[in-house]
């Protein structure tokens, strides 16, 4: 179980990877994206989430290198978005996110969606890219059990992470013990349900009972099932409350209580039914 904001969850290949973490989905590039990266980063923030889709690669980068912290101590996520995928377009698409980033290599690159007839050649790009030492490690997103089972027939490289929505209105169980039993770290995005949990009378209830928010609340609920989460926010306040849930734990009732509020209901689209519009 990890402990403090800097604390890793070890992924199949021995990568030390940040429990909790900063996502940057549609957070605007330019000064907006650096304050959220400076501020996340000098609270004790070491992971942020970005694609090339959204547009805020240059931001990060620029924010990065203006932090005192050493490279090895940073985790950076980018992925490979739908119109980049296929084996040459792949590797092309990761040098151009290095290049806005600012970095020599990445900790963490993923697919972004499992786009149909292309995401097997994507694979063997960034498997090729994990072998060349560009990127620490590989992984997927928005992948369902039946996409990994196609991917895992041809692979060399078993997925270090899939990165996919989760919150206590999709929990996702057949998912992450597949996930588990693979060995494939499963990451949450959009833990907040976009913040369509914070007014859940359960949650709420529990927010009361531990002094803490309702984010806070679904957050340890994440920690605790050892699901790294990646929360967004550009609020300074906010990145602070969403990194301040290791003073408290919830019980094991109350854990039962938040997972039996799954609908299997989505904010996002479904992998099986995705389009460029949707994260």
């Amino acid at each position: 179980m990890i402990s403090h904001l800097a604390d890793t969850i070890t992924l199949n290949n021995g990568v030390k990877m940040p429990g909790v973490g900063l996502g940057v989905y549609k957070v605007e590039n330019g000064p907006t994206v650096e304050q959220a990266v400076k501020v996340a980063l000098d609270y004790g923030y070491r992971s942020v989430d970005t694609a090339s889709f959204y547009g805020n690669e240059e931001g990060i980068g620029k924010a990065l290198a203006e932090v005192n912290i050493p490279r090895d101590q940073l985790f950076i996520t980018s992925k490979v978005w739908n119109d980049e995928q296929g084996y040459d377009a792949t590797q092309e698409a990761f040098h151009r996110s290095l290049q806005r980033l600012g970095l020599d290599y990445l900790d963490l690159y993923l697919i972004h969606w499992p786009v149909k007839g292309m995401y097997k050649d994507t694979w063997q790009a960034l498997e090729a890219l994990y072998e060349e030492g560009k990127v620490r490690a590989i992984g997927v997103s928005n992948f369902h059990i039946h996409h990994l089972q196609d991917l895992l027939k041809e692979s060399q490289i078993t997925p270090a992470v899939n990165q996919v929505e989760y919150h206590p209105h999709l929990t996702q169980e057949p998912l992450k013990a597949f996930c588990e039993k693979q060995g494939i770290q499963l990451e949450a995005w959009s833990p907040l349900k976009r913040g369509r949990l914070l007014e859940e009378p359960t949650i709420k209830d529990l927010a009361n009972k531990y002094g803490k928010t309702p984010a806070q609340i679904i957050l340890r609920w994440n920690v605790q099932h050892r699901v790294i989460t990646i929360p967004k926010s550009i609020h300074p306040e906010r990145i602070k409350e969403n990194g301040n849930v290791f003073d408290f734990s919830l019980t094991e009732h109350d854990m039962q209580l938040l997972d039996r509020l799954n609908r299997d209901d989505r904010s996002g689209t479904n992998p099986d039914s995705f389009d460029t519009d949707h994260k």
